[in-house]
């Protein structure tokens, strides 16, 4: 089995993060593992805390996983901290690891900033160039490209840093279309499914498309088949929580009853 780590922080609610993370490998068919670079005390409706890994404890984590079960590829989501990045940033190279994409994550579905400012260069200088793929939403790609273009601001990072970029309209107010840039350009058209649960989209899409890559499948094939699983993910119509809940990673996956 191919397998996959994920880099990010815990949501204690189950519907971002490592947690969601986790699910999406499931159902996308590969071996998933995680190395933890927060705690956070979450739900639907917001984050309450933030208690962030040590940069010596997550070391330890990554250097654990990759002494014994190397992963086909890495999904990076959540780190606060440019301490966190760095070890994060060494440890990849120092192990010669592949497949590697990076959500920039900077402010939650709830609107919570999960990045400290200092933490924004650091990420976009020593992970951005280790990256086979960084997928920023509007917002994320403002902060970092100075612009809400998605095909101005994806090439802009592709010529400083070297890495391919997804730049995702679904903060945008037409259909889910994403703009992919490489050197060359590809827009993927998605259906923007009539929900206000959109909590964790922007991990399960990420990771999603880690996974893909895990099995052996290209960077856009990758990216394809994963806008057809999130669309999947969302369509079910999951409603749970106060706020904005999760999806339905699992829509696909139903379990036997082990007792018949």
């Amino acid at each position: 089995m191919r397998t996959a780590l994920t880099i990010a922080g815990s949501d204690s609610s189950g519907g971002a993060g490592i947690q969601a993370d986790l699910k999406t490998f499931l159902a996308n068919g590969v071996y998933g593992m995680s190395a933890i670079t927060a705690l956070t005390a979450q739900n639907t409706c917001g984050v309450r805390a933030v208690l962030n890994s040590t940069p010596e404890f997550l070391c330890d984590q990554l250097d654990a996983i990759f002494e014994d079960i190397f992963p086909d590829a890495i999904k990076i989501g959540m780190v606060s901290s440019a301490e966190l990045i760095e070890v994060i940033a060494d440890r990849l190279k120092f192990r010669k690891a592949k497949n590697i994409v990076v959500d920039p994550v900077m402010i939650a579905t709830s609107g919570a900033r999960l990045i400290d400012d200092d933490a924004v260069k650091t990420l976009e200088t020593k992970l951005f160039p280790l990256a086979t793929l960084i997928t920023p939403n509007l917002p994320e790609l403002e902060t970092i490209a100075a612009t809400d273009d998605m095909e101005r601001g994806a090439k802009k990072i592709f010529e400083q840093y070297g890495c391919a970029v997804l730049a995702k309209g679904g903060h945008g107010h037409n259909d889910a279309n994403d703009y992919f840039y490489n050197g060359a350009s590809q827009w993927f058209y998605g259906r923007r499914i009539d929900t206000a649960n959109t909590h964790g989209t922007g991990c399960t899409l990420s990771s999603a498309i880690a996974a893909n890559l895990a099995k052996g499948y290209d960077l856009k094939a990758s990216i394809g088949r994963a806008k057809s699983y999130l669309t999947g993910a969302l369509s079910t119509g999951l409603n749970l929580g106060k706020g904005s809940g999760p999806l339905d990673h699992g829509f696909n996956l139903r379990g036997a009853d082990f007792n018949d």
